[in-house]
């Protein structure tokens, strides 16, 4: 998948999940599984989802990431 049509699916996440905080461990497994994709092709990864991925794990480190 190209990097361009992640950022843009990882962004309509984002924007699905406003407003719906009952869903943030949900959010950290798409935001996971997306980044994850990203580190798989070994292209750079923008900082703001990085950030968001380890302050998500700080709240859920429970929460093993989705696989696949």
């Amino acid at each position: 998948m190209a990097f361009e049509q992640l950022k843009a699916q990882i962004g309509l996440l984002l924007g699905e999940i406003n407003g719906q905080p009952e869903d943030l461990r949900e959010l950290y497994q798409q935001v996971h599984q997306e980044l994850n994709q990203l580190r798989a092709t070994g292209m750079s990864l923008p900082a703001d989802l990085v950030e968001l991925e380890r302050r998500l794990l700080k709240e859920f480190p429970q929460a093993p990431p989705r696989r696949g």
